[in-house]
């Protein structure tokens, strides 16, 4: 599978309409950024260098076996430590259920967006404290302090 992965993503695969914009934003308000992700690390790092190479990420991190896949809120943490901000200080973005047990478990703020792959039932049901329908609606969270 991953062979014939490594071959075919980047058939299809681009930033979703509107996150190039929302990225740009937040580099102007210097807003540090990660990413995490369950996908393999090697395809995360190469996905993030050739999609998202504009923009700065402090860390970049997906799956390898020495970490438990989310929603263990492990790998989380560890960002948050090695970012040196506190978990409650981290506006956690996700499209998945996964991604918003993975926020509440490391008691960070979990954001449901709705282009992604869930709909606002099963995010809001799995921990969301705010939904939003597309990426510049992220940005008025950041202003009024969630």
């Amino acid at each position: 599978m991953q062979d014939e992965y490594s071959k075919r993503w980047p058939d299809n695969t681009k930033p979703y309409p509107g996150v190039p914009e929302l990225l740009s934003a937040l580099e102007k308000l210097n807003i540090p950024k990660a990413i995490l992700s369950n996908k393999p690390d090697c395809f995360t790092q190469v996905m993030v260098e050739k999609l998202l190479a504009d923009f700065s990420f402090r860390i970049v991190r997906g799956a390898v076996p020495s970490s438990p896949p989310k929603p263990h809120p492990g790998a989380a943490l560890e960002i948050a430590q090695e970012l040196a901000i506190p978990p409650e200080d981290f506006l956690y973005i996700g499209d998945t259920n996964t991604d918003m047990q993975t926020a509440c478990s490391a008691r960070m703020y979990p954001v449901g967006v709705l282009w992604g792959f869930r709909d606002a039932d099963e995010l809001l049901a799995n921990g969301a404290k705010k939904l939003v329908e597309k990426p510049e609606d992220i940005l008025p969270i950041l202003d009024n302090g969630k």
